[in-house]
């Protein structure tokens, strides 16, 4: 499976890497990462029926504020919620943008792109949950404000949605050190009809989590975090695949490497 190989160079690059900061130059820097986590939520929901997930990433920043970078993880909702009969176990993203503070104050932003690719192939009739999306983001200290805005009309596989957005409203505050707690509150507003009905009556919800992450010794991070949803009964019944509703409330534990 697709998935299996990218996982597999992805932890063999985090093995291989010496425990040494990310490698700068005056103008370029690289940073990787790969963590196990106990399951992958997004944006509230589970993406691996909670089941364990192992991600990485790799990225590229250059001193002028351009950055671009890939992430990836495997996955099951596609093949839970019956939308996929071959692949759709794996999410693999690429996205680039350009970000910056703005004089010499504690504010910043960060304008780009990210595509969210699911290899595989749609059951008969299905479309394919690929998805873009425009995002801007303004930060004070540890506090960020993000606004992402889908420029597709099958956002994550729902159809005729092209307008849809999510706003992510969130906190890293550094307690010491090594420890620090997160809190964050997010609303996914889906726009359009599908079939006759409204994108926002049975899709849009809230989300929100916190959390905590401590730092290790050679570059190792341990965190977890509380997340839940906020729906009504049409949105819940939604995101219900097999009898299971992917946005229960949850925790998460997770063990993640930078290099």
């Amino acid at each position: 499976m697709p998935n299996k190989t990218l996982i597999a160079c992805v932890l063999a690059a985090a093995v291989a890497a010496p425990d040494v900061p990310a490698a700068e130059s005056t103008e370029h820097t690289f940073t990787g990462n790969v963590g196990l986590f106990s399951q992958y939520i997004f944006r509230g929901l589970t993406q691996t029926d909670r089941d364990p997930a192992l991600q990485g990433g790799f990225d590229y920043s250059h001193a002028s504020g351009l950055y671009l970078g890939t992430w990836a993880s495997n996955i099951s909702w596609l093949k839970d919620f019956g939308a996929y009969d071959r692949g759709g176990s794996l999410e693999w993203d690429f996205y680039g943008g350009y970000k910056s503070t703005i004089g010499k104050s504690d504010f910043g932003y960060d304008v780009g792109l990210l595509y969210y690719w699911y290899p595989g192939s749609p059951v008969p009739g299905g479309i394919k949950a690929n998805t873009l999306e425009v995002y801007g983001a303004l930060r004070w200290k540890w506090l960020t404000a993000k606004y992402s805005y889908s420029l597709d009309d099958k956002t994550f596989g729902v159809r005729n949605s092209d307008g849809t957005w999510y706003l992510d409203l969130s906190a890293n505050v550094p307690i010491t050190d090594k420890l620090a707690l997160q809190a964050h509150w997010g609303k996914q507003e889906f726009k359009g009809r599908s079939g006759g009905v409204s994108n926002d009556a049975q899709a849009s919800y809230e989300d929100w989590k916190v959390g905590a992450t401590y730092a290790l010794p050679m570059s190792f991070t341990v965190g977890g975090f509380y997340s839940d949803t906020d729906m009504s009964a049409r949105q819940r019944s939604f995101y219900t695949a097999n009898g299971r509703f992917i946005g229960r409330n949850t925790f998460t534990v997770f063990l993640q490497k930078t290099f």
